[in-house]
């Protein structure tokens, strides 16, 4: 691999320059009664290791076309686009919108589809869980690297339709990809509009399928 895999995990984060850390204090809650949560967490990671395992014989259009359902089953996209924006996506027309949220599902595939290349004995561990701020569950897990430091991911999810989805990842319990996207995202459309920011985004995107990981 051109980088190690705790490398390209941190990089995940890397959208801006500045960590954005978010803490919060929440009571326990028993395995019983949010074991779904965990289970959608289980499904992102099983799929995550197995185009690891299967990197080679996949490539990067193999990675993505098996990844995108798994990310749509189990990531509450349409939270995360609006929440990346803040109030930018109000103001935009429904077309806009549908053409916003679909280039930030394209990236967080590209992201995954991009950076999780190759396997040497990695494997996920849960942590357990926690009732989280709004009705939230946080699921707390590592990465367990083989010759490398564990990489902590913490998984917030809410209940949608009945399903729970993940609306954002913590990496070391406290910085926040999604705070991280909107740090970035919120003043380059504010600034430029939505035609530089989704510019921007697929720019991005085509590093991402050009192996190009580095350079992010």
């Amino acid at each position: 691999m051109k980088l190690h895999q705790r490398r390209r995990i941190l990089s995940l984060f890397a959208a801006v320059g500045t960590a954005v850390a978010l803490s919060w204090a929440a009571p326990a809650a028993s395995r019983a009664e949010s074991s779904a949560a965990t289970d959608v967490v289980g499904r992102f990671h099983e799929a995550l290791l197995d185009v690891m395992k299967k990197s080679s014989e996949l490539g990067y259009e193999g990675r993505y076309d098996t990844l995108s359902p798994v990310l749509d089953e189990t990531f509450d996209s349409l939270f995360m686009a609006q929440k990346s924006v803040g109030r930018e996506w109000k103001k935009m027309s429904p077309q806009e919108q549908r053409r916003l949220l679909d280039t930030i599902e394209r990236y967080t595939i590209a992201n995954y589809a991009g950076r999780f290349q190759g396997y040497a004995g990695e494997q996920f561990e849960t942590m357990g869980e926690e009732e989280s701020l709004h009705g939230t569950t946080l699921v707390r897990t590592k990465l367990i690297i083989p010759d490398e430091d564990d990489v902590h991911l913490d998984y917030r999810l809410r209940a949608k339709a009945g399903d729970w989805k993940i609306i954002d990842i913590y990496l070391d319990g406290t910085v926040s990809e999604l705070a991280l996207r909107r740090a970035q995202y919120s003043p380059l459309i504010k600034r430029e509009g939505l035609d530089a920011l989704i510019a921007a985004i697929d720019e991005k995107v085509g590093k991402l399928a050009a192996g190009k990981v580095s350079e992010l």
